[in-house]
């Protein structure tokens, strides 16, 4: 008796953290995206292929940021130039400098050219950068390692035949990233992935 008076109890136990698991909706809102302006920008000290960038995003002070950019962007190009910013992925240090931002940029389909993509003129540092049908989400302070929120969109992330960039959702309904109801595009990249 005393056995099965037992078990419920366990089973009890198992359901308990249950609430805690409730299943999280990801969507692109949750990526804090702003535009950017580079202010400053060097080569790695410890790495060829980075750049190390100060970007303006109308905070008290600009962001550092570390790009693999430099076989595809040459650096004079980097300089006062206005980019879009993923501002709430967790920091993370590249080669010993940390990174507070990450720079989206779009890739060729042939992964020969990677361009930045930018924000439509008139935008200004650190305004809102948003999916066209998600104006109202509220981005996460930070996102979550774990809870792998940019990675559940990225694969989605993609400029289009107009060199618009946007997400394709499920349904392959392209939403454009936008500034102010303006467009970001990029130079050249038709169909490439952002990231």
């Amino acid at each position: 008796d005393k056995k099965d008076a037992g078990e419920p109890k366990a089973a009890k136990k198992e359901k308990k953290p249950q609430p805690a698991a409730k299943e999280l909706v990801i969507v692109p809102s949750m990526i804090d995206l702003r535009v950017g302006h580079i202010v400053d920008v060097e080569k790695h000290p410890d790495a060829d292929s980075l750049y190390v960038e100060k970007i303006e995003v109308n905070e008290d002070e600009p962001r550092t940021v570390v790009s693999g950019l430099v076989r595809f962007i040459p650096i004079e190009q980097m300089k006062n130039r206005d980019v879009v910013l993923v501002c709430n992925l967790k920091p993370a240090s590249m080669r010993g400098v940390k990174s507070f931002a990450m720079v989206l940029c779009a890739t060729s389909t042939d992964g020969e050219t990677v361009e930045f993509v930018e924000p439509p003129k008139g935008s200004k540092p650190g305004d809102r950068v948003y999916f066209e049908g998600f104006e109202d989400g509220t981005p996460e302070e930070q996102l979550k390692p774990k809870q792998k929120i940019f990675e559940t969109i990225q694969p989605g992330l993609f400029t289009n035949d107009s060199r618009e960039a946007g997400w394709y959702n499920a349904d392959k309904k392209f939403h454009k990233l936008l500034v102010g109801g303006n467009v970001c595009t990029t130079a050249t990249v038709v169909n490439g992935s952002l990231k």
